[in-house]
């Protein structure tokens, strides 16, 4: 699949992280509220699993941000690999936007952290030509996916909409003119209603 992908959890008032992320708050402060329902949560169900899934699926490249990667702030702290351990689930090219230049990282199973400086249409650029036919996803965070919503790249977007109002953090729509996608299928339960949508025409 060729596609351009974007699955993202998000809360009732509209944000995918809570505010001050941190070493101790990868997802910003309450950010793992609306995270239950693929992080081990007893009351998962089959749509759950059936989202996790999809979230999951391989991809060819990935594009995401710096925040998205880590929360070091100015000039790189090379001993910083990433919140995902020696092996990250991508197992694919991931393209990180960044205005401070650090060389590729390559971790195990497939994982190499690309960092682009020239911002997210160059990223969006090499994700393409490296995925091939495999699709690109973009990862997050909420910056990134803004970009891709505003440059039309996206094709297919899921959101996870959590129970949950967090009141401050990172929102993906601020400054999005226009939705321009029609929703194809939901899947409901306890932790999170799944929407995938479909970019219109």
């Amino acid at each position: 699949m060729t596609d351009t992908t974007c699955h993202m959890s998000i809360s009732l008032d509209g944000f995918v992280a809570g505010p001050d992320q941190s070493v101790e708050d990868p997802l910003g402060r309450r950010g793992k509220e609306i995270h239950g329902w693929h992080m081990g949560d007893p009351r998962a169900t089959e749509a759950n699993e059936t989202a996790t899934a999809r979230l999951m699926r391989p991809r060819g490249a990935y594009v995401m941000g710096r925040n998205m990667f880590g929360p070091v702030r100015g000039p790189w702290d090379e001993d910083w690999q990433g919140w995902w351990g020696p092996e990250p689930p991508y197992h694919a090219p991931v393209f990180v936007l960044t205005h401070h230049a650090r060389e590729p990282l390559e971790l195990e199973g497939g994982t190499t952290f690309h960092f682009v400086t020239d911002g997210f249409d160059a990223a969006y650029a090499l994700a393409r030509e490296t995925a091939g036919d495999r699709g690109v996803d973009i990862a997050g965070g909420a910056a990134t996916v803004r970009q891709a919503l505003i440059a039309g790249v996206v094709d297919e977007l899921t959101l996870d909409v959590a129970p949950v109002l967090l009141g401050a953090g990172e929102r993906i729509f601020d400054g999005v003119g226009s939705f321009g996608f029609e929703p194809v299928e939901a899947l409901h339960s306890p932790l999170a209603t799944h929407i995938t949508y479909r970019r219109a025409g």
